[in-house]
């Protein structure tokens, strides 16, 4: 198992980056935006779309110049010396071409692999192997512009995997997977960076990939940063805040009873009226068992919902969006 060293491998300081655009106002796309990551770390770049993930992320690889601020991978500030960040980086880029279309899975592994100094003859096996849990094999020697959307995406994940590179950014790699290498992705990503020392930054849409392999997340919203904690820590203060309450009780006069909580979802199941209700409060919880009660409402079943990082990501976002 690798040895994490203590300092940052990733370290974003100030950053913010304006577009101009003729006749029209300046977009500010990032916001003062400032985050480290350590060795081993996996950690979750989300955000609604246009919160400035993209550009954070294009910034550290040295594809966009920020307007300011300062970026370092390795301790090698990329703006100054973007060669040197290059070799210790790779990255998959959604709606980028990351790979060439006339070359097979194997000839781009091989070529991406040769620009890193290994000789792909040295580690046949280890990429085979890579083929192999990506379900490649069989299409190893085809040209990836025959190949569908899926297999592109997995020849990508193979090229930026077979690099070997300190520093890993995927962003929506998932997309086009199937189920089972999607698991099967997770399950290297947790590898990589638990035994080998890898520093992985992840932006998706799928949730259940980020919370499953993520130790941490890092919210976006208009350009900024609203959130940045472990996953289990942010998880942990939404936690047994919503309710979903089955009742045998007319609809129309049970929302007139509960004018003054939070109410949301309201269903008619197996001839029970259903909704979910959210406590800000603790004490709010007696409060809405006394209404029930005071009001003769027989309930049927009170069930906590354990809230999933979904259910955090959007109470975050909109919480910021409302002020």
């Amino acid at each position: 198992m690798a040895t994490h060293d203590e300092r940052p491998v990733v370290a974003v300081s100030g950053l913010s980056k304006v577009f101009s655009r003729r006749g029209k106002q300046p977009v500010t796309a990032v916001d003062d935006v400032s985050f480290a990551v350590g060795q081993g770390s996996v950690v979750g770049l989300l955000g609604p779309n246009g919160a400035g993930k993209t550009t954070t992320i294009k910034a550290i690889l040295g594809l966009v110049t920020p307007t300011s601020g300062s970026i370092r991978v390795g301790g090698v500030d990329v703006q100054t010396n973007p060669r040197e960040v290059y070799r210790n980086v790779s990255a998959v880029l959604e709606g980028s071409r990351n790979i060439y279309w006339r070359l097979s899975p194997r000839q781009n592994v091989d070529f991406f692999t040769s620009l890193q100094g290994i000789h792909p003859k040295t580690v046949r096996q280890e990429h085979d192997d890579l083929f192999g849990w990506l379900g490649l094999t069989e299409k190893v020697d085809d040209p990836v512009t025959n190949l569908s959307r899926g297999m592109k995406q997995k020849t990508a994940l193979a090229c930026a995997i077979a690099r070997n590179t300190d520093v890993l950014f995927l962003d929506e790699p998932t997309l086009g997977l199937d189920v089972e290498t999607s698991l099967d992705l997770r399950r290297e990503l947790r590898r990589l960076a638990k035994h080998d020392g890898k520093t992985i930054l992840i932006s998706s849409h799928d949730m259940d990939v980020v919370q499953d392999v993520c130790d941490r997340v890092i919210i976006m919203n208009e350009g900024r940063i609203v959130a940045d904690e472990r996953i289990a820590d942010l998880i942990a203060l939404f936690r047994s805040q919503t309710y979903r309450i089955a009742v045998s009780h007319d609809e129309a006069a049970l929302r007139a009873h509960l004018r003054e909580f939070e109410v949301t979802d309201w269903a008619n199941r197996d001839g029970f009226t259903e909704f979910d209700v959210v406590l800000r409060d603790g004490d709010r919880f007696y409060e809405l068992m006394e209404t029930l009660r005071t009001e003769r409402v027989a309930l049927e079943s009170v069930m906590a919902i354990e809230p999933d990082l979904e259910d955090v990501f959007l109470t975050v976002t909109d919480n910021e969006a409302a002020r």
